[in-house]
């Protein structure tokens, strides 16, 4: 059966259609063409030409134009809808107009480094021009750095590479730093958070740099569709930024699914595990032949649902290779073998995490399976939109799992459907980001007198600096004096540096086999968990912190593990404070400690609780940013202590889960946790806090939302139809004390917190 033909099956299944709480049908659209700007030189039009473009979308010549006019701009449309032209054009003109002239590309992976230098050389190659375009990253051969640094027109690279191995060595670069005419920011929404403050200040560092050579690059930004990407592109570039968002793109025809797994436990609120749901519809649509995307939200999910589907295709004649997984973790060369097998049709099915959500050439196809709500609208479209990539008709499932945030949207399509909320944040000033780079910058360029570095407080900093002696003062200059070289102690992509390496040790040659990242390891590395990758699993014989390494050994139990973290917070500071009648709320800057306490085993298909076990790991702190809501230490009613906890917990579980709606992070961004009596306020509280070190701005964006945040919260109570309480709300009954209503006990406060008019 074709694509279609299993939909018509699915539309007359009694059983599935019951689950199906939307069919979204979204017609073909037509495309909105323009001829090509004057500016484009023709060789470039005849090469286009020759590749079956005689025009260009209304977007596209609207971002060219544009350009060619000096403007910075950030180009916002879907997914496959040719963004890459928007920025291609415009280079290629200028480097044909003066060869001296040189672009750098930036993207969020190597993967899409090396995907879209492909495209780029296809059009130079075609256009018969000589333009030189290089990849330049971590797998970069050393025989070929000196070659790109002399002669590379258009250097493609990320973020990570141009702040370790470009900007410290600016010397090696000033053909391409003293003529920089562009700078390409790709899938610029990815930026947010953590990267995104990190990557603002590498750019602060760039432009240092491009100013010290004489050279002043515009800035060609693309995003995905944000409630304000005109706004975090100019706060990530520095720059006014002009927003390009009429989509001229053509699309074949969508079909959008919501899908809520059956209620197997009605008074519980309990449904039945969106993971076997996804398992099914991926097993009936990879039976018949249609190319099938999944995407879960965590690397063990990846691992338990790619186990599943290998046991049920390990007859076939392509025995288990039919279906692969792909995620953060996985070596270089195993990705690349999984793109190809995708794109030649070797491979039928592959299960992700939003690794692949970015727009890697994974060639056509059909169907995608998001198998638990991404976190945000736009992730939800792109990766939606890896599926129909060609025109065709194409379907995307999303699948609820029975958390309140997933029950809100998979209830709610116009919500969905409506303009996105969602607002990408970034913190460029957050003291650790910032301080880090400006030992960077440092290193790179002494600092002058009364220079800035993006805040007011440079020279303060600076001073700081010297008396850490990591700078010099020295006539009007700052001079880097510590022989360490600060970038090699930065990770751009979280708090710390240092990723632990997974050594399998079951043959005498021990070999390498993974990598993660050092927050998430006490969780997923400790001794005696299940560690899994591609439907093989190991378990963990011994996690080293010194040395940051992880011993497994290949096991096959029929159990995966999951660990429990607790969590201590201390208020250290107060930015700002509000106080009403009877409500308080703040923001400022608190210290965390979290300690992994014990795991869990839970056997797979049925997730049945096995057994348990103790965590003996050292206790890591944070300090970070958070915003708390304070209820009145003398409780209206002589309300029972029972009832307070039960409504503080309640509050936790569901706020934890309407943030996200506003702040486009995942829930796991963001930590909330209740103090029956504050040691530092004296009454009831809530804190939800950034869960990054020095924080990223979503603790102050919720004091500002704090009654949306709060009316979402109580709409999302509102229209569960459990009568007491239930995952999909304030969460699971067995989580709280006595026979009690934890629902009416949360919104009880929740009413609270509205009734404060002036908050």
């Amino acid at each position: 059966m074709n694509l279609e033909q299993i939909l018509d099956y699915y539309k007359a299944s009694d059983r599935i259609m019951a689950n199906i709480t939307s069919w979204v049908e979204i017609p073909p659209r037509e495309a909105r063409y323009e001829d090509f700007p004057r500016c484009v030189d023709p060789r470039i039009k005849e090469a286009l030409k020759r590749r079956g473009i005689h025009r260009l979308y209304s977007h596209q010549a609207s971002a060219i134009k544009a350009v060619d006019e000096g403007k910075d701009v950030v180009v916002v449309t879907p997914t496959a809808s040719g963004k890459t032209l928007c920025y291609n054009i415009p280079v290629l003109n200028a480097i044909l107009k003066d060869q001296e002239s040189r672009a750098i590309f930036l993207f969020p992976t190597k993967a899409l480094s090396q995907d879209q230098t492909a495209e780029l050389h296809e059009i130079i190659t075609d256009a018969g021009i000589d333009i030189k375009t290089y990849t330049y990253d971590g797998d970069t051969p050393q025989s070929a750095r000196r070659a790109i640094r002399q002669a590379g027109h258009i250097v493609v690279t990320n973020p990570d590479m141009l702040h370790s191995g470009i900007l410290p060595h600016h010397t090696k670069w000033t053909k391409l730093f003293e003529n920089l005419k562009y700078i390409v920011i790709d899938e610029i929404h990815h930026y947010r958070g953590v990267f995104g403050s990190h990557l603002a200040n590498v750019l602060r560092r760039l432009k240092r740099i491009c100013d010290f050579y004489g050279s002043h690059p515009q800035f060609i930004c693309c995003s995905a569709t944000i409630a304000n990407p005109a706004e975090l592109a100019s706060r990530i570039t520095a720059r006014e930024v002009e927003l390009i968002d009429n989509d001229g793109s053509p699309s074949g025809r969508k079909h959008l699914i919501f899908y809520n797994p059956p209620l197997v436990n009605k008074e519980l609120g309990i449904r039945r595990s969106s993971m076997l749901e996804a398992k099914a519809l991926a097993e009936s649509l990879i039976k018949n032949g249609v190319q099938t995307i999944v995407f879960t939200r965590s690397r063990l999910n990846v691992e338990v649902l790619v186990t599943y589907l290998k046991d049920v295709f390990r007859g076939s004649t392509d025995g288990g290779d039919m279906v692969r997984g792909y995620r953060g973790g996985y070596l270089p060369g195993l990705r690349r073998e999984i793109e190809r097998g995708l794109r030649n049709g070797t491979v039928t099915g592959v299960v992700s995490t939003n690794a692949l959500e970015l727009g890697v050439d994974i060639g056509n196809l059909e169907a995608c399976i998001i198998c638990g709500y991404p976190g945000t609208i736009a992730s939800t479209w792109q990766q939606a939109g890896r599926a129909g990539r060609r025109n065709g008709v194409s379907a995307t499932f999303l699948i609820a799992n029975s958390s309140p945030l997933d029950q809100y949207i998979i209830n709610n399509p116009s919500y969905f459907l409506g303009n996105s909320p969602e607002n990408g944040l970034i913190n460029p000033d957050n003291l650790v980001i910032l301080y880090s780079h400006m030992k960077c910058a440092a290193f790179e360029l002494p600092f002058e007198d009364g220079e800035k570095f993006g805040v007011e407080t440079t020279q303060e900093m600076l001073a700081y600096m010297e008396e850490a002696r990591i700078v010099r003062h020295v006539g009007n200059r700052w001079h880097w004096s510590s022989e360490a070289f600060p970038s090699d102690a930065i990770s751009l992509r979280s708090a710390s540096n240092e990723n632990f390496i997974i050594i399998d040790i079951s043959l005498p040659q021990h070999r390498v086999i993974g990598e993660m990242d050092s927050f998430s390891a006490p969780m997923l590395l400790h001794e005696e968990a299940i560690y899994m990758q591609e439907g093989q699993q190991y378990q963990v014989e011994k996690l080293d912190f010194d040395d940051k390494k992880a011993y497994v050994r290949k096991v096959d139990v029929d159990y995966y593990t999951d660990a429990n973290l607790a969590v201590e917070l201390k208020v250290m500071d107060v930015f700002r404070e509000k106080c009403g009648e009877k409500i308080q709320k703040a923001s400022g800057e608190v210290m965390v400690s979290a300690l992994v306490t014990m795991f869990k085993k839970i056997k797979l298909y049925t997730h049945e609780n096995i057994g348990s076990g103790p965590v003996h790991l050292p206790e890591t702190e944070m300090h970070t940013t958070s915003y708390w809501v304070s209820f009145p230490a003398d409780f209206p009613g002589n309300v029972p202590q029972t009832e307070l906890q039960n409504g503080l917990l309640g509050l936790s579980n569901i706020v934890s889960n309407a943030a996200p709606i506003y702040l486009m992070c995942s829930p796991r961004d963001i930590r909330v946790v209740y103090q029956v009596k504050s040691p530092f306020t004296q009454r009831p509280t809530l804190y939800i806090y950034d869960n990054f070190p020095g924080g990223v701005g979503f603790s102050d964006k919720l004091f500002e939302l704090h009654r949306e945040l709060f009316k979402t919260s109580r709409e999302m109570i509102l229209h569960c139809t459990c009568e007491e309480g239930c995952p999909s709300c304030v969460g699971p009954l067995n989580e709280f004390s006595e026979k009690a209503n934890p629902k009416e006990a949360t919104l009880r406060l929740i009413d609270m917190v509205l009734a404060e008019n002036d908050l």
